[in-house]
């Protein structure tokens, strides 16, 4: 079973559990339609990795995300993640009606940092992603349609999360293909104090 670290320790989650069209512009930047519900998928431990692929049966697309761990009824830390996609995949089994597993749940598919202790989550908690030294994506709380809050709350009402699972809550607009030999550098930001930064390069 694949682990993360959460405030140095090593947690293995259960489970991934991912909010997907949770940023308007990020909806309109892939032309699909804002839902009448919130979005879930699920990847497995599987999918945790350390390192960030460019390639995987094809080219893959990232998609940042401010991640939290779940433990003891709440959200204890937060970490980003890079929710990685198959998006010519993804397109051809939208078009059919049919689940995401195969574009989203692959092995590899979700590059975490660390994940630091967290007091409490407001509006001001937001991520930054910057690629060879360029800012590709921006965004956090404030822009979520669906607040970490709200995004437990509905969680809960059908699936059991364990101590360990991680909640990815969706991308802002600016996602794009990996180019091998990126660097890639995230941060995590509360107001003016940055919580968390790590950097991976694509392979």
């Amino acid at each position: 079973m694949n682990s993360i670290k959460v405030a140095g320790k090593s947690v293995t989650p259960s489970k991934l559990v991912c909010i997907g069209r949770n940023y308007v512009d990020h909806i309109h930047e892939l032309g699909n339609e804002i839902p009448d519900d919130m979005v879930v998928f699920i990847k497995p431990n599987s999918a945790i990795s350390n390192e960030l692929n460019s390639y995987h049966q094809e080219p893959l697309h990232f998609e940042g995300e401010l991640c939290f761990v779940y433990q003891a009824g709440k959200f204890s830390a937060v970490g980003f993640g890079l929710d990685l996609t198959k998006r010519g995949l993804q397109s051809t089994l939208k078009a059919k009606g049919l689940p995401w597993e195969r574009a989203k749940a692959f092995t590899g598919s979700a590059v975490f940092s660390d994940f630091v202790a967290i007091d409490r989550i407001d509006a001001s908690l937001s991520l930054e992603l910057s690629i060879d030294g360029d800012v590709a994506q921006s965004g956090g709380v404030e822009l979520m349609m669906y607040k970490p809050d709200d995004i437990l709350n509905e969680l809960q009402t059908f699936i059991e999360l364990e101590d360990g699972d991680v909640v990815m809550t969706g991308t802002p607009k600016g996602v794009g293909v990996i180019q091998p030999g990126a660097t890639f550098a995230a941060k995590v930001i509360a107001g003016n104090e940055q919580l968390l930064a790590h950097s991976w390069q694509a392979k």
